[in-house]
């Protein structure tokens, strides 16, 4: 049977990692989390601290990385850690909401910026809402079928995007600093509006917007079989390429708040349509400028969706490889050495999720049904020092057991506020999580 071959270095490990987590969250999220919070501050503050727990969740999740660096990630550690049983849910959690929704959603946001740089007034609302998902659709084929065609292809193509990603960011963040119209007082004019006794609970469920555009921190490890040097590579690239993501995000937001107030992003959320960044663009540079960040959202989404394509159908091959998947997704191309079955499986589960429903729904969900996981990630580093601590460690997790913890907690703490205050999103990703159930039983008869 044919296997999967290491072809990728560090400086692409570390740009796929940049790659996956930029995407469409940090360019549209703002709105409701403003509407959510009322103040500049707490804005940039969910922003902080959504990625000092991404980063702990990175930092906990790269130890399990340098022990075990095999395709499927977290899918192949649960079988060590916790058995059969949970790594198939996780696995299927992954195919049926998880990864599937971030690609969805990245592509949803990519076709919608496309639509804002033409004028669609002669269509009604509902008409512009299908014709943004036809698009949406296509590309994700798209993708998939250069996926198909070859790693080396679709993370070249991937590294090109990066760079024209950084550059738009770095002078986006220069033109907003610079700009007459940008005023610090609007961090000042308005400090909230959420009492006392809400503001917990109303961080939490802001920082799901957030934690949205954080989401993918671990895919690289899907892909570890494909990495040289993996058990060296794989912990500094999610280390370093999740640092570079948290310090473009909280840079970003500061410069959004400095150039208009928090109540233009408050009002925005009455207009789901638009998307923040190119509304900011618009009062730096004019049609100009939301022509050019338009353009930056296009190459984030469109390098963010295709990166995740590449990494999570390696779940899919790697659960079809021990038999708890259909079997043709084991199936690996002879000529381009790509799970080319389980890419397909996968994009064409995602074009379908794309008509189930809106953006925000779509990521509240995934997010929330995706920390379930990660908090049993960071859960495995600590069972796994105590069951085995003889285990060789290339990298052992900076402040150990506290990091770890934390994360847990955390993920404890969103699990629990997401059910009482957003039921819906919660039930839904929960249902589609447990139609794993009887598959599991299914395929292991």
């Amino acid at each position: 049977m044919e296997t999967l071959k290491p072809k990728i270095g560090l400086r692409s490990a570390i740009f796929l990692v940049i790659s996956v987590i930029i995407g469409s969250g940090v360019f549209k999220k703002i709105a409701p989390m403003s509407e959510a919070l009322g103040s500049p501050l707490w804005v940039v503050f969910c922003w902080v601290f959504a990625g000092l727990i991404s980063l702990a969740g990175a930092l906990s999740t790269a130890e399990l990385v340098s022990m075990f660096p095999n395709s499927g990630g977290e899918y192949h550690y649960f079988q060590k850690i916790y058995g059969r049983f949970f790594a198939f849910l996780y696995g299927w959690a992954s195919f049926s909401v998880i990864k599937t929704a971030a690609i969805s959603a990245l592509a949803y946001i990519f076709s919608q910026s496309l639509f804002s740089l033409f004028d669609m007034s002669f269509l009604g609302s509902q008409d512009i809402d299908m014709a943004i998902k036809c698009v949406a659709g296509i590309l994700i084929l798209l993708l998939t079928w250069l996926n198909v065609r070859g790693v080396h292809l679709a993370e070249g193509f991937s590294s090109y995007l990066t760079y024209a990603m950084l550059l738009g960011i770095v002078l986006f963040i220069g033109a907003g600093f610079s700009s007459p119209q940008g005023n610090w007082a609007h961090f000042h004019l308005r400090q909230g509006h959420v009492a006392d006794g809400d503001l917990f609970k109303v961080l939490m469920l802001a920082s799901l917007g957030a934690f949205w555009g954080y989401e993918g921190w671990n895919n690289l490890g899907f892909i570890g079989e494909e990495i040289k040097l993996a058990k060296r590579n794989l912990p500094l690239a999610l280390g370093i390429g999740t640092l570079i993501v948290m310090v473009a995000y909280v840079v970003l937001n500061v410069v959004f708040l400095y150039v208009l107030p928090i109540e233009f992003f408050v009002g925005l959320q009455q207009f789901p349509n638009k998307v923040a960044a190119v509304e900011v663009a618009s009062a730096l540079g004019g049609p100009w400028g939301m022509a050019c960040v338009a353009g930056l959202i296009l190459i984030s989404t469109l390098n963010a969706t295709n990166s995740t394509i590449l990494m999570s159908a390696r779940v899919l091959y790697a659960m079809a490889r021990d038999g708890l998947f259909f079997k043709q997704a084991q199936s690996v191309h002879r000529t381009y050495n790509t799970p080319d079955w389980a890419l397909w499986i996968q994009g064409i589960w995602a074009v379908g999720l794309l008509f189930t429903g809106s953006f925000d729904q779509l990521t509240d969900m995934l997010v929330f049904a995706s920390f379930l996981f990660y908090g049993s990630s960071a859960l495995g580093v600590i069972l796994l020092r105590v069951r085995e601590p003889a285990l060789d460690r290339p990298y052992r997790v900076i402040g150990y057991p506290w990091v770890p913890l934390i994360f847990v907690l955390f993920c404890a703490i969103l699990f629990t506020v997401t059910i009482l205050n957003q039921p819906f999103e919660a039930f839904l990703g929960l249902s589609l999580i447990a139609t794993g159930i009887p598959c599991f039983f299914w395929l292991n008869k």
